[in-house]
């Protein structure tokens, strides 16, 4: 099985798309993950530039509106918007954390429809502030979807649950068996992102999320699965923390995910 590294383009700061595909592509990834450009002359420069660098594009989207039927229909737009494009997968934030489960599932089946017309694979993010924000959440949904299939960042639940989910392993077994796409961000009982998976400090937050994705990693493995795609996702600030009254970085986000990266080349083979 293939392990295809992805770069997301949050925290990208160069002045132009062009220039930061081209640091994503000379940087060692694959893919570039963003959201699809609703502009008719920013999506011809990003067929463009994905046609010139080669990157393959996990297009992502943000589910919207006060009502399940409005992120129903978000998700329907934002999804058909994606297909012009040919992407590896969508990756989604779906639904609301504050949605009855009943609700969340309006927005999870009109996701199901546009799998099954369209062919293009559709995975829900384990995000804070929606549908999957905690463990349980997630299990309450996979037991109602048994097809439901999750971009693991486990950062989230980690920071939510104010532990390494020592107390829920039947739950992130779950998880990780309908895990499709990893984002690769360490977490910690206080919060969603440590300061540099290299610093020694954060030795067993880095331990314990290798040890998931190692665990994902092998099931794809036994199951013949093609590829799995990872992206190191630490973010930038306020994400990253940064020095007081400055607003300094207390790390640089290019080196620390690129650094993930080649931990989990050597980590995952």
């Amino acid at each position: 099985m293939k392990i295809r590294f992805v770069r997301g383009m949050w925290g990208m700061d160069r002045p132009s798309l062009a220039a930061n595909l081209a640091m994503i592509k000379e940087g060692g990834f694959e893919a570039v993950e963003m959201g699809v450009p609703a502009d008719a002359a920013e999506r011809k420069a990003l067929h463009a530039e994905l046609d010139r660098t080669g990157l393959a594009l996990v297009a992502q989207q943000w589910t919207a509106g006060t009502t399940p039927e409005d992120h129903a229909r978000s998700f329907e737009e934002q999804f058909r918007s994606a297909v012009e494009f040919k992407p590896l997968f969508v990756n989604s934030h779906t639904g609301k954390d504050w949605f009855t489960l009943e609700q969340n599932l309006v927005v999870f089946r009109a996701a199901e429809r546009m799998e099954a017309e369209t062919g293009i694979r559709a995975v829900h993010e384990t995000h804070r502030g929606r549908a999957l924000f905690t463990a349980p959440a997630a299990s309450a949904l996979l037991a109602a979807l048994p097809g439901l299939k999750l971009a693991a960042d486990f950062s989230h639940w980690v920071c939510v649950h104010e532990s390494f989910l020592q107390d829920q392993a039947d739950t992130l077994k779950k998880a990780m068996d309908a895990t499709w796409h990893i984002h690769a961000r360490v977490g910690h009982p206080e919060g969603p992102q440590i300061t540099h998976p290299g610093a020694p400090e954060w030795k067993e937050a880095v331990e314990t999320h290798v040890g998931w994705w190692k665990r994902i990693a092998a099931r794809h493995r036994q199951l013949g699965t093609p590829e799995l795609t990872i992206c190191p996702e630490f973010g930038p600030v306020p994400y990253m923390t940064t020095l007081p009254w400055t607003r300094q970085p207390l790390a640089d986000l290019w080196e620390v995910n690129v650094f993930m990266k080649n931990l989990l080349k050597q980590e995952l083979g």
